[in-house]
Parts: C-alpha cells; sequence; structure tokens
C-alpha cells in the first residue's frame, strides 16, 4: 500500500495535522510526519517531494498556517496530488492561508480542504490511494456507511 506524507510547516500545527493521522490510522494507511517550513527549511521540503514518489508515497498532504506556501512549494517539486490543510492562526482567522493555498498557478494543482480540515485531508488522500487499492476502497465504503448509520441513530433518537 502507498504511504501518504504529512508535512507540517510548523509544531503548532500538530493539535491540527493528529486529526489527519488518527484517521490514516483507523484506515490502516502507513503514513509519515514531517515538519519542513516552505520557508525556513525550503531544501528539505523539496528534497522529501522530490524524493516521494520512489519512497513509496501515493500522496502527500501539507499543513500549513499564515502565508501558507507549503502545500505549493511541495507540489512545485512532485506530480503526487497534494492536499492542502489551510490552518487558523490568531491572524486573519486562517483566511489568509485558505487563499495562499487555494490560489496555485496553471499547472501546479494543490487540492485543498477547509480551514483546520485535517480529517477530510485524510480522507481524500485516502480515496486518491483507493483507486488502486480495493481492500481500502472497501475501509471506505464500511466508513461511509458507520458514519450515515450514526446520522440515522440521531435522526430516530430525535425528539422535538
Amino acid at each position: 500500500m502507498k504511504k501518504v506524507g504529512i508535512i507540517m510547516g510548523s509544531d503548532s500545527d500538530l493539535p491540527i495535522v493528529e486529526k489527519a493521522v488518527n484517521m490514516l490510522k483507523s484506515l490502516e494507511i502507513p503514513y509519515e510526519v514531517h515538519i519542513y517550513s516552505a520557508h525556513r527549511t525550503p531544501a528539505q521540503a523539496a528534497e522529501f517531494s522530490k524524493n516521494a514518489r520512489a519512497n513509496g508515497f501515493g500522496a502527500i498532504i501539507a499543513a500549513a498556517g499564515m502565508a501558507a506556501h507549503l502545500a505549493g512549494a511541495i507540489a512545485a517539486n512532485t506530480t503526487l496530488p497534494v492536499i492542502g490543510i489551510p490552518c487558523k492562526s490568531s491572524v486573519l482567522d486562517g483566511m489568509d492561508a485558505l487563499l495562499s493555498t487555494v490560489q496555485m498557478p496553471t499547472g501546479i494543482p494543490v487540492a485543498t480542504v477547509a480551514i483546520n480540515g485535517a480529517a477530510n485531508a485524510a480522507l481524500l488522500a485516502a480515496q486518491i490511494i483507493a483507486v488502486d487499492d480495493a481492500q481500502l476502497a472497501a475501509r471506505l465504503d464500511e466508513k461511509r456507511a458507520a458514519d450515515a448509520a450514526k446520522v440515522l441513530e440521531k435522526d430516530a433518537a430525535l425528539e422535538i
């Protein structure tokens, strides 16, 4: 099975990234987590992304706040799918990170989830990898059915 790389720009992003880690664990998807900054460690970020395919990765999640150039910097150095998580900071409520992540030039796509949307980033990475992995696709189907059952239980318990 392909791995998912999770790169965060700072250890302050870890509380958000943990939601992606937990989702990947629940789906039994191997992953690696690293801290690489687009601005402070650009050589390491580039090295990781340039070698990601050869190192067994199928998708990369990049989480960053404020200027949020990390996902774009990763995507510039690989043709693997890159999923950006714009992280909310004390500045501009995360809108700066969202716009920095979603506004990519033609030819360097980055899929972008909601601000702090780490669980969805992990699910999107899983869906990408599941294109060639029937067992993972089945686990995703099971999760979707379980999520639907929880909603229906709440509906049945609703008393208004």
